[in-house]
């Protein structure tokens, strides 16, 4: 009996030693105060967001680049000017990130608040937080600066603490991101000090419902009537903000498919309407769809069953028993000498045929399947999507970067690529160096794509001459230079020289690409966007009987894409500006 109380006492004891250390308060959200509050040491100020008025940016930091304010911040700049001991210790990455969403008043964005645990390994010299979010395939980066009090004590029971950001607001709906929570100060080893989450952003009818979203509506009611031959088929409309005036129908059965345009007349029913199908066979099942006429418009598939009409015999007279019999025997003779003649020329055209490795996806989505004669490709489903690393001059200036964005974004989404940007990877070029993440990539990717500029061809002729040179384009003249020299390598080796590739987009000139390159394949963008997407994947255009259709990936189709619209409004963007400044030097 007295060791059962000594238990529960021990117990009682244990559980009021937790709580009292984790304290008072769990959970901690940010305060408004400035950075002359924290360094104070004032308990009104214990965990406040820091806006870049309140710190003195480091003049070693080059803050014109293409990341911007969002590389982390050294703790001197903000910390470490009265005592710079705070600086010198480790702090692990924090744990368990969370997103939960926020309302937002605008229907057309989406608004995030991130959470997260610090870690308890180095607590006791936690001195903040800095988290960065950014779109991928965008260029789109938002931090958030905050830190503790000079004051505050720390220890591992405070590793339950959960802290919060402030409100990350106008993102993009249906959105990929990827948020980082780093633990600061960052150490000079960069290593597990920051842990990243990668997240889609609400579609617009999970943030506002389907019925405030023209893009994603699609009728949700369709009923199904049969009169005598005909198919009346009623379904509901569009609300009428949408303005909505046209729809379409398309069935298919029985071989052929029936398309039908609806107007509804708004006079009569504002919120139903019924249309007929004409010309459907009975005795077949037919898969129809229904969509407002917009483009990209989301529909919705229903079953028609056509019944035959009362004291219609379902089965055919013995007239029509003969001549079905005599047409079967047709074709069951018909198809013998098919198969035959298909098997000779099958195994001649075998010893010829070239086999393609390529993803099941990318065939089902880009060949033609009207092709009347069968394509040899072996498909492999284990095989990744090749990886690109792009390289380009930031000498051309934002519009030129905005192009190469737009580039690198449309072939991750529509050409079944996995690119490699240095505007996507800032961590880790901060963490390995801007010349060790390129080359590291070089090494791993499967193809290296340089896109050449007149300012990539200005920077390598004065390259000698400038020695004070932006060292983000002294590495992109290095990396130009490695790739000559790989490619001269593979030359004189007899070895394939398919890796690397020179590009150009409308608004520059075939002479920009410098002569190290000469050896690289050279396209024009966006007009060899199909040969682009042929040498990534190693299939040929063109084959005896076969043709690769890439549907939306030519120079005509690429922007009626949403990437491609994106992409071809910043190349004239850039040829504006391009072509003003040459008028300007002139």
């Amino acid at each position: 009996m007295m060791s059962s109380w000594m238990l529960t006492a021990d117990l009682l004891l244990l559980v009021s030693l937790c709580i009292s250390a984790g304290g008072e308060q769990m959970t901690w959200r940010p305060q408004s105060c400035s950075l002359g509050c924290i360094r104070q040491g004032s308990t009104e100020c214990e965990y406040c967001r820091i806006t870049a008025n309140d710190v003195q940016l480091s003049p070693k930091i080059n803050y014109t680049s293409p990341f911007g304010g969002c590389v982390p911040w050294p703790c001197h700049t903000f910390l470490g000017q009265e005592t710079p001991e705070l600086c010198l210790h480790y702090v692990e990455a924090p744990r368990n990130i969370h997103i939960e969403f926020e309302a937002d008043q605008d229907p057309t964005y989406d608004a995030i608040t991130v959470s997260w645990n610090p870690s308890q390994y180095g607590i006791a010299f936690l001195r903040g937080f800095q988290i960065t979010l950014q779109a991928l395939g965008g260029s789109q980066i938002l931090c958030q600066l905050f830190l503790l009090s000079n004051n505050l004590s720390l220890t591992p029971a405070h590793a339950q603490r959960v802290y919060f950001s402030d409100p990350f607001t106008h993102l993009s709906l249906d959105t990929k991101y990827v948020v980082t929570v780093m633990a600061l100060p960052v150490p000079e080893r960069w290593h597990q000090f920051y842990q990243k989450k990668e997240f889609f952003t609400r579609t617009c009818p999970e943030k506002n419902g389907l019925e405030e979203c023209k893009k994603d509506w699609y009728p949700k009611y369709v009923e199904v009537h049969q009169d005598n031959q005909d198919i009346l088929v009623t379904f509901n409309l569009a609300p009428e903000n949408f303005k909505i005036r046209h729809y379409f129908s398309s069935c298919f059965g029985g071989g052929l498919r029936n398309y039908t345009n609806i107007e509804p007349d708004f006079t009569l029913n504002k919120t139903h309407h019924t249309y007929r199908l004409h010309n459907l066979r009975a005795g077949t099942n037919y898969t129809c769809e229904i969509a407002a006429d917009i483009v990209d418009a989301v529909r919705k598939t229903f079953v028609i069953v056509v019944n035959y009409k009362s004291g219609e015999p379902s089965t055919p007279n013995v007239t029509e028993q003969s001549s079905l019999i005599i047409l079967f025997s047709m074709g069951i003779l018909l198809t013998v000498i098919g198969a035959v003649i298909f098997t000779v020329v099958y195994k001649k055209r075998l010893k010829k045929a070239v086999k393609t490795k390529m993803r099941p996806d990318i065939i089902e989505q880009y060949y033609d399947k009207k092709l009347e004669e069968a394509q040899c490709v072996l498909l492999d489903r284990n095989t990744p999507p090749p990886r690109l690393l792009i390289c380009y001059s930031s000498n051309d200036g934002p519009a030129h970067i905005k192009v190469v964005l737009q580039l690198a974004a449309f072939l991750q989404k529509h050409m079944a690529t996995e690119v490699h940007l240095d505007l996507w990877e800032s961590l880790s070029i901060m963490e390995e160096g801007i010349m060790g993440w390129h080359c590291r990539r070089m090494s791993e990717c499967d193809f290296v794509l340089v896109i050449c500029s007149r300012g990539l061809l200005q920077n390598q002729k004065t390259q000698c001459e400038d020695e004070d040179q932006d060292p983000v384009e002294n590495t992109t003249l290095t990396t130009v230079a490695l790739i000559g020299q790989e490619m001269c390598r593979a030359k004189a080796l007899g070895q394939d020289l398919s890796k690397y590739m020179a590009a150009i987009f409308e608004y520059s000139e075939e002479s920009d690409i410098p002569a190290v390159l000469s050896l690289a394949s050279r396209y024009t963008l966006t007009k060899d966007l199909h040969l682009l997407f042929s040498h990534l994947h190693g299939v040929p255009l063109h084959k005896p009987g076969v043709s690769l259709q890439v549907e939306n990936i030519s120079e005509s189709g690429y922007s009626k894409l949403p990437a491609g619209a994106a992409l071809q409004l910043a190349i004239q963007e850039a040829k504006a500006q391009i072509s003003e400044e040459q008028n300007e030097e002139k």
